[in-house]
């Protein structure tokens, strides 16, 4: 079993306990507990010159970008690239004063350092691993498979949770739509994922700056599936083999935005929301948060400027007629409470511990303005184990996974987790918050491909009409100790672990 923290997903074993995995992770009431006394983690913005960072450098409206960019010379920066379309550029420096320094020109809104890493070395880090299926565990499955499924489709327990497969009689999605997967890379040379991989949109932006030789957009060996399997339930090609998409008739992106050590820095995040943007995406994915601070807050000034490339670029996109996607994080924390306890801040560094306001501090871009923020549901259709949830912060929700010992599938499917692709022609099985956005994704994209003319805030008020509206699950005692592990507030159709209800695929190609 492993468990990546600053990830969206968790990865269990067939019949081990969620608990057991997220046992150290921090919670809403050890972070009341802590009270004021527990030191709060600072930003960096380098160790000593010498040490090059990454920093992004935001203009402040009506000023020159070009003069900003002398400005950032004279401070002892160089620039990477700087994306004038929404006033952000990527910056170098060595100066261990730079942000310092930038932020006095007048042109400057804000500045801030995007890592506490040196650029170099490349920090690298145990990347957590999908559990596969043996050949012959598959070739059960495949024996198994109804008529007019693919061969693995029976493991699928979450297509006909959201009637994807009852979507799929009426339509498969249009080729004209594509999802872009801002991820860890996606292997397009998978059979299940080749026939409808979109190249023209695909790219590299691990450096903030983009990246368009061919195949840069895989994960290297080594390198994480995350996005390979993210893909794979956007639109793995209902084409007799594997699996199957919720909308198998799109197309898919992949854009890479992840290091190989496993982090997405501020730089990569906003070329992938420009990229997108600008290449015709109809639909981002975002299942992870923006490295390194899992919470960033306005009262510092790094991780402020931060907070704003990043919305700046979401807003770019949205306004060029992208919807937004994104995973609300896997730490069973209420995003709407009073308080949580953040130990794992800065997590390309030494982390400190910090008691954080929710409301002040944000998770990006999961809980940016416009961006769609998606809740999992395990087999059962019941918040899973892991799942962050929040009044006002969760807008809808979908199958992510649980523990097969929370929420065991109904047969043929024999785990309750999520079965997807894996780079190499693979298979596997993932679980959380990760899972469950790339749902609401492919749930979006069918309703774009029904309303080709549909506008961002169109297709969301879509998604939210379309759900199935869920009611809080009270009292929710997961694992059936007797103690209760979240509390939901809110009714039906609007409350804290559902939002508008768990997301219908049906709906969105009939309605």
């Amino acid at each position: 079993m492993s468990v990546r923290l600053n990830r969206r997903t968790v990865t269990i074993p067939l019949g081990m306990a969620v608990a057991s995995a997220l046992a150290f992770l921090p919670n809403v009431a050890s972070a009341t507990e802590a009270g004021p006394q527990v030191a709060a983690a600072q930003s960096i913005s380098a160790a000593a010159d010498g040490d090059a960072l990454s920093y992004v450098v935001n203009v402040r409206p009506g000023h020159s970008s070009a003069a900003v960019q002398k400005a950032i010379g004279k401070a002892g920066g160089s620039v990477v690239i700087a994306y004038d379309q929404i006033g952000v550029i990527v910056v170098h420096s060595s100066n261990a004063d730079f942000a310092k320094e930038i932020r006095e020109d007048q042109g400057v809104e804000s500045a801030g350092s995007t890592r506490t890493a040196p650029l170099s070395p490349q920090r690298t880090t145990e990347m957590w691993a999908p559990e596969v299926l043996t050949d012959a565990e598959m070739q059960a499955a495949a024996e198994a498979a109804a008529p007019g499924q693919d061969a693995l489709q029976g493991l699928q327990w979450d297509l006909p949770m959201i009637k994807a497969d009852k979507a799929h009689e009426v339509t498969l999605g249009s080729s004209k739509v594509t999802v872009g997967v801002i991820d860890t890379g996606v292997d397009d040379t998978h059979p299940d994922l080749a026939p409808n991989f979109n190249r023209a949109a695909s790219v590299n932006c691990v450096s903030g700056k983009p990246n368009t030789a061919d195949g840069a957009w895989r994960p290297n060996k080594g390198e994480s599936a995350h996005g390979t399997h993210v893909a794979g339930e956007i639109a793995a090609a209902k084409n007799g083999i594997g699996v199957v998409g919720v909308a198998p008739g799109v197309k898919v992106s992949g854009i890479k935005v992840s290091t190989p050590g496993g982090w997405f820095y501020t730089e990569a995040v906003v070329c992938g929301f420009v990229w997108a943007a600008e290449h015709g995406v109809d639909v981002t994915n975002n299942s992870y948060y923006t490295d390194p601070w899992q919470f960033n807050c306005g009262d510092d000034l790094d991780q402020k400027a931060l907070v704003e490339a990043v919305s700046r670029a979401t807003k770019y996109a949205e306004n060029k007629g992208t919807v937004n996607v994104a995973a609300a994080g896997n730490d069973n924390w209420d995003l709407a409470g009073k308080s949580i306890l953040d130990v794992v801040s800065p997590n390309d560094g030494t982390a400190g511990k910090r008691v954080i306001d929710p409301k002040k501090c944000l998770d990006i871009p999961a809980q940016l303005p416009g961006v769609v923020t998606v809740a999992s549901v395990g087999a059962k259709g019941i918040k899973s184990s892991f799942s962050n949830y929040g009044q006002g912060i969760i807008d809808v929700a979908a199958p992510g996974g649980d523990s097969t010992r929370y929420q065991a599938p109904d047969a043929p499917a024999v785990d309750g987790r999520i079965y997807s692709t894996l780079p190499g022609g693979g298979y596997g099985y993932m679980a959380g918050t990760s899972m469950a956005s790339p749902h609401v994704a492919g749930v979006a994209a069918l309703i774009k491909s029904t309303h080709p003319d549909a506008r961002p805030n169109q297709v969301k008020a879509l998604l939210a009409q379309g759900a199935d509206k869920k009611e809080c699950t009270d009292p929710y005692d997961i694992n059936g100790d007797g103690k209760i592990d979240a509390v939901c507030q809110g009714g039906e159709g609007k409350n804290a672990f559902y939002g508008a209800g768990i997301v219908n695929a049906l709906n969105a190609v009939t309605k």
